[in-house]
């Protein structure tokens, strides 16, 4: 019976390290476990420096911030740039064509010159941002803030803006041809001398956008608010659902060419003028009060 106990005893005590064992194991497993298998960790890569001509093509750089980098002519083709942050970064003749800057915030960024054809754009905040002949062909800039935003000489035909915040973008001389700006706002806008046949205005806001000299073949107006526009020089004359109402509360000139049976006000120099505001009037000043009156003894 000594012996049966004694076995007894030996067995349980190594159990009782074996157990030990597994306990001590147990907590660098569930460590390991979420190091790899939670994916919902934030990864936040920052760049700064010069990194000019760098090779960062299909490169996972979601969340990066870029902040006073130089990445001028480096080639970032297809990489993946959701929510990353472009804070005074210059990609100036960079090779973005169909990286993913869905989601992006860009302050004081520079992408003059760079290739950004197939590229997404969606939800983006652009405002102010340079892109002065920048390859953008099929780009996909929907539901992007771009207030302010510079397209001058840039390609950006069959681009989709739609539902697109474009108020005062600079569209000098831009080629746009099938580019789609439905339901965008487009307010005080500059589109002189660009190439918009094909696009699509409709439900666009228009509110004072500067049109002149550009070419619209084939562009369609339907319900897009012309209020203030400014179309000297520009030829309408084959756009789609373009309407009376619509050029009723437009400017235009003897050059401006219009489809058949529609006209235009001639208003330039005259027409939209701000007023200059009223000075108020001063107050009248209040009568002196009446001598108190003498005394009676």
């Amino acid at each position: 019976m000594v012996r049966s106990a004694s076995s007894r005893v030996s067995r349980l005590v190594r159990r009782l390290i074996v157990l030990a064992a597994a306990l001590s194991i147990l907590p660098v497993a569930a460590q390991a476990m979420t190091m790899d298998g939670d994916k919902e960790v934030a990864r936040m890569v920052s760049f700064g420096g010069s990194c000019s001509k760098c090779e960062l093509s299909g490169r996972r750089l979601n969340g990066a911030h870029f902040d006073g980098a130089d990445f001028g002519g480096a080639s970032l083709v297809g990489s993946d740039l959701r929510e990353a942050r472009f804070t005074g970064a210059n990609f100036a003749n960079a090779d973005l064509s169909r990286a993913d800057l869905s989601d992006a915030h860009m302050l004081g960024a520079n992408f003059s010159g760079a290739n950004l054809s197939n590229a997404r754009f969606r939800d983006t905040q652009a405002p102010g941002v340079n892109f002065v002949r920048a390859s953008m062909a099929n780009i996909d800039m929907r539901d992007t803030h771009a207030e302010g935003a510079v397209f001058s000489d840039a390609n950006i035909s069959s681009g989709q803006f739609d539902d697109a915040v474009l108020n005062g973008a600079v569209m000098v001389r831009v080629h746009a041809a099938n580019a789609s700006f439905r339901d965008s706002q487009m307010t005080g806008a500059t589109m002189s001398g660009g190439n918009f046949s094909g696009a699509s205005f409709r439900d666009t806001d228009l509110t004072a956008a500067i049109m002149t000299g550009g070419m619209f073949s084939g562009a369609d107006f339907r319900d897009a608010d012309l209020t203030q526009a400014q179309l000297y020089g520009t030829d309408l004359s084959r756009v789609k659902n373009l309407v009376q109402d619509q050029l009723n509360d437009a400017c235009a000139d003897g050059s401006t060419r219009l489809p058949a049976g529609l006209v235009a006000r001639t208003c330039r120099g005259s027409r939209w003028s701000p007023r200059p505001p009223r000075m108020p009037v001063a107050p009248v000043a209040p009568a002196p009060p009446a001598p108190p009156a003498p005394p009676r003894y």
